[in-house]
């Protein structure tokens, strides 16, 4: 299987069958010093946002590399659009969920400070997390071969959360209606899910005012690292991505 690395300034119009792309920066470098490629390997160069081409290296000088292109695809944004609400957590709890939920095929993530998140992002500390989280989601993308870097939007309110467009499902284990019945009738679909002591009361109410829905799973309360992505993999599933 060929590995992917991530090149944000190719264009659909700089590659066909045949031609001759570079890779160098950051990407280069650890291709040809870490991930030690050589010349004859296969491996594809991405975009970022759909476009990828795959082919043979051709050379190799300092940290610089070539790729003789010998496919170009251009994969569509899916519809609906799954993103992930994940509360701020204590350790790295949010942390493996927003990587899961990159390699599960989420389309953003938003990074919520919820009533009861122990963690904070405040000030400098929020510019921090993002650039953090977004450093997890780009290396999923390339762990998953993924044709597409999800989005990292900035931490977010309840009351953020309440003005979200779409359908807007909140992981509630106490919720009547499971996450199977739900009809997923809509172009962007986003999973909230809550810290470690779980979506307040208050949280309930406001999101539910605005129109979301409260789902559970199974019978089972799972961890905040750990809801997100058995949800993603229920709608991979409902929708047939899987």
């Amino acid at each position: 299987m060929a590995s992917l690395y991530l090149a944000p300034e190719l264009t659909g119009q700089d590659v066909a069958a045949g031609s001759v792309v570079a890779l160098g920066g950051d990407e280069g470098r650890h291709a040809v010093t870490v991930a030690r490629v050589r010349v004859g390997e296969t491996l594809s160069i991405s975009d970022g946002a759909g476009l990828v081409v795959t082919g043979a290296v051709a050379s190799i000088d300092g940290g610089t590399l070539t790729l003789t292109v010998a496919t170009v695809t251009q994969t569509p944004a899916p519809v609906p659009r799954l993103w992930l609400a994940q509360a701020l957590a204590k350790g790295d709890r949010d942390e493996l969920a927003v990587q899961a939920a990159t390699e599960l095929g989420v389309s953003g993530v938003i990074p919520w400070a919820a009533e009861r998140s122990i963690s904070r992002w405040e000030g400098a500390k929020a510019v921090k997390g993002r650039v953090r989280w977004a450093s997890i989601v780009r290396e999923a993308t390339k762990q998953s071969i993924r044709p597409r870097v999800p989005v990292v939007e900035a931490i977010a309110t309840t009351g953020s959360l309440a003005k979200l467009p779409g359908l807007v499902l909140v992981l509630e284990p106490t919720a009547a209606l499971p996450l199977t019945e739900v009809d997923l009738d809509a172009e962007r679909i986003t999973l909230v899910v809550g810290p470690e002591g779980g979506v307040s009361p208050r949280e309930l109410d406001l999101l539910g005012a605005a129109g979301a829905v409260a789902v559970r799973l199974g019978p089972e309360v799972l961890r905040t690292s750990t809801a997100g992505p058995a949800a993603l993999a229920v709608l991979n599933a409902r929708l047939g991505r899987w």
